[in-house]
């Protein structure tokens, strides 16, 4: 073979192959612009909701803290021996149910000796009463002698020596009458001494029994039977009252004006919410307590809620979801969450035609109600909103409604975004493309369309 016929070859293989990749790609070039003007005539699908109306509680949801209604340490008030516990750790004990008995032996000696103190005392006033009635008598006797003696003395029958006899027997007797009026005094100060030691060993007797103050749950026994308590030294055990019971929790500043406002008009109603998998029925109480200054670091304001807790379901220490009712608003319009945009000139939603295109629409949103928001501004109840599918919307764009989703017009389906009422279509073809897909490479949205295409490269 020469070397011309070979360079004739190689050239002529070389204009197949330049041949064929310019065939490949004018084909390819078609499909590609084909398809980008399929894609830019079709309707996007969507899920609609209707935009709903009726009256939405104005709340707060925050976490709170538990509190019990009140806390009371017990100590013992006198010092000795811990002779019985009348309960267990953590019963429910009742306002003046006994708890705790001190050995009243000492206690009761002590009594007795101030109660037969108590009887000499009321023996002795009682002798210096007597005495001093006595006395009285001697003493007007003595002055009855002394003035009749004066008598006889001026008729010149007895001398003045006597007379002067009577008269100091007379003083005499009336100076015995004040030193017994004071020793009736000083008796009567010693009976109530006497009284008063009595009454207080009364009270130590009384502090060996030891009673709950309140209704309540007791907590850890510290001290056990046969050990010596000292007086007001240990605690022996805490008693929770639960029934009724706080709940603690913070407010931001923000919201202290509408707290003052509604709370100025009756009572605001507190709920706790069960937690994550708890079957518990939420209770539900009243705002009673809101503090007098905000904390500045944090910038809330404390609350408290006071709730009766029939069930004994709330427990003092633990960490709850509260909700704060401010007040109910009437007929307000609300939608999904999920169908709020944001964008550079605030938030808007997409609204459904009745051309099935779609419409940017700027709103005004209000306060938030479980998964709904609350709009002020910018929508009419009964209109259709985008709540699926926005992100390759754009105003006056084509829309279908996205099969198996809620939001079709015209048809009754489940409730969007907790109440808006939504509809329902019929299941999608096979081979449409799916909701916000991007498109591939080769411009093709399916799989079916990117596997034929890859095919007919394939076969090029």
């Amino acid at each position: 073979m020469t070397s011309r016929t070979f360079s004739g070859r190689w050239a002529a293989i070389t204009l197949a192959v330049l041949a064929l990749a310019g065939t490949g790609c004018n084909r390819g070039g078609a499909a590609s612009k084909k398809d980008a003007a399929a894609k830019k005539g079709d309707a996007v699908p969507v899920s609609l909701t209707a935009v709903a109306q009726r009256d939405v509680p104005l709340d707060l949801e925050v976490i709170g803290n538990i509190e019990a209604y009140s806390v009371i340490s017990m100590r013992s008030q006198v010092s000795g021996l811990l002779q019985k516990v009348h309960f267990k750790e953590g019963d429910f004990v009742s306002k003046g149910q006994v708890l705790f008995s001190i050995d009243p032996s000492p206690f009761n000696a002590a009594l007795r000796e101030a109660e037969a103190n108590l009887a000499r005392s009321e023996a002795q006033i009682g002798q210096a009463q007597a005495t001093l009635k006595r006395d009285i008598a001697q003493a007007k006797y003595s002055g009855q002698q002394a003035d009749r003696y004066k008598s006889l003395q001026k008729e010149g029958i007895v001398s003045k020596e006597q007379v002067d006899q009577f008269t100091t027997a007379a003083d005499t007797n009336s100076e015995i009458i004040r030193v017994d009026e004071a020793a009736i005094r000083s008796a009567e100060a010693s009976l109530v001494a006497s009284r008063a030691q009595a009454d207080n060993a009364r009270i130590q007797v009384g502090y060996t029994t030891i009673r709950s103050p309140i209704d309540g749950r007791t907590g850890n026994i510290a001290v056990k039977e046969g050990n010596i308590v000292s007086s007001n030294t240990i605690e022996l055990t805490s008693i929770n009252q639960i029934q009724p019971i706080y709940v603690t929790f913070s407010a931001p500043e923000s919201n202290l004006a509408e707290i003052k406002k509604f709370a100025a008009e009756g009572k605001l109603q507190v709920t706790v919410l069960p937690s994550e998998g708890e079957e518990v029925t939420p209770e539900v109480g009243t705002l009673t307590f809101v503090d007098n200054n905000v904390d500045a670091t944090t910038g809330t304001i404390k609350l408290k809620g006071t709730f009766q807790n029939a069930g004994r379901h709330l427990w003092p220490g633990a960490f709850v979801r509260v909700r704060l009712r401010l007040s109910t608003r009437k007929n307000a319009l609300i939608v999904p969450a999920q169908a709020i945009q944001e964008g550079q000139d605030g938030q808007f939603v997409y609204i459904a035609t009745d051309k099935m295109t779609v419409e940017q629409r700027p709103v005004k949103v209000g306060s938030r109600s479980g998964q709904d928001m609350v709009i002020d501004q910018g929508v009419e109840a009964g209109e259709k909103v985008v709540v699926e599918g926005q992100l390759r919307l754009a105003p006056g764009m084509k829309i279908r409604v996205r099969e198996g989703r809620p939001g079709g017009p015209g048809k009754g389906g489940k409730k969007g975004g907790g109440g808006a009422p939504a509809a329902t279509a019929a299941e999608t073809p096979q081979g449409a493309p799916a909701a916000d897909a991007p498109p591939s490479q080769d411009g093709s949205t399916t799989p079916g369309a990117r596997k034929g295409r890859k095919g007919e490269h394939k076969k090029q």
